[in-house]
């Protein structure tokens, strides 16, 4: 949907995995194989990252100022689930990293980890548009950034506007 790049570091993952939902067409990337393999997801490992989709998704709304789309685990409950593991290289740099590289929801604890401590976290937000809320990273100077793309959803807005007011 998006003409912005990516977010930066770990938050692309959490980018990816909530726009692998199109809620206009209602596609689903994790229904294919090589959506899956992108997460290193199994079929049994869907329910839970479906979860985790919109738990992030969720968050993310609250980052850009919007109420969730629907009810949803809190991201909370689903993090205290995901096992991380302090790092160390040679030259005393700490890291948090998953316990097991495979688990999407220690990758994604890593990120949110990551980006706290980055100070970036709230950057990554849903788009505003109800058909929409795919995941952006914010990069507007004053961090309000509303729609993933303003030459899209941003200017839906704008013309629905425009209409209201003419009528």
């Amino acid at each position: 949907m998006s003409e912005r790049s990516a977010a930066p570091a770990g938050l692309a993952l959490v980018e990816s995995l909530v726009n692998t939902l199109d809620l206009e067409t209602g596609h689903d990337a994790l229904d294919t194989a090589d959506g899956r393999a992108r997460f290193a997801l199994t079929e049994a490992e869907l329910d839970g990252a479906r979860e985790l989709r919109e738990s992030l998704r969720a968050v993310l709304l609250a980052h850009a100022g919007h109420p969730p789309h629907r009810t949803v685990t809190p991201l909370g409950d689903l993090l205290a689930h995901a096992p991380l593991l302090v790092t160390l290289d040679d030259d005393g740099t700490a890291a948090l990293a998953p316990a097991d590289a495979r688990p999407l929801l220690s990758r994604v604890a890593a990120a949110v980890a990551g980006a706290l401590v980055a100070g970036t976290w709230t950057r990554l937000k849903a788009c505003e548009a109800d058909t929409c809320h795919w995941a952006y990273y914010d990069r507007s100077p004053a961090g309000r950034g509303r729609w993933c793309s303003m030459q899209v959803c941003g200017a839906r807005a704008k013309m629905r506007r425009y209409r209201a007011k003419g009528t």
